[in-house]
């Protein structure tokens, strides 16, 4: 049996429901990450998902989140009376955080389509495709020749 400080401790240690919900939406959203020469390519399954749903922010300077929402559509059912027998797809949350590389260029991060060069998402098929831009390379810093003088 438990004391009461065990008990606490417990309660104290337990993985929020927040917690939970997200572990199991990242869980269940597949993800597929490309790099190319100048930039990176996040292809993400929605499926069922409608665009107004979609969030791509950014957070802590460097994470890239995608989230949704699929929804049950009941707008018919209760109007016909309709109930479930089998009910597989999945509804709820969907959501995936990324690490971004340091040479992703996150200053003027954009997620409306056709605004902002760095980062351009579009939902198609329910699959949405996010686009991050590379930093350009660092300019090759030139070399000081100095001059040898021989003395005599």
């Amino acid at each position: 049996m438990l004391e009461a400080t065990d008990e606490a401790d417990k309660s104290m240690n337990a993985p929020t429901r927040s917690y939970v919900r997200d572990a199991k939406a990242m869980a269940a959203t597949p993800a597929d990450v490309k790099e190319y020469g100048d930039k990176y390519v996040f292809i993400i399954d929605m499926p069922g998902v409608r665009q107004g749903d979609i969030k791509v922010q950014l957070e802590e300077q460097n994470v890239l989140v995608i989230s949704g929402k699929r929804k049950k559509r009941e707008e018919q059912d209760h109007k016909d009376h309709t109930k479930y027998l089998r009910m597989e797809r999945r509804v709820g949350k969907l959501m995936r955080k990324f690490l971004l590389p340091e040479n992703a260029n996150v200053d003027a991060i954009s997620a409306v389509p056709g605004q902002g060069p760095l980062v351009r998402p579009m939902y198609q098929d329910g699959v949405l495709t996010v686009t991050v831009e590379k930093k350009p390379p660092p300019e090759p810093k030139k070399h000081k020749t100095i001059e040898v003088k021989v003395g005599y």
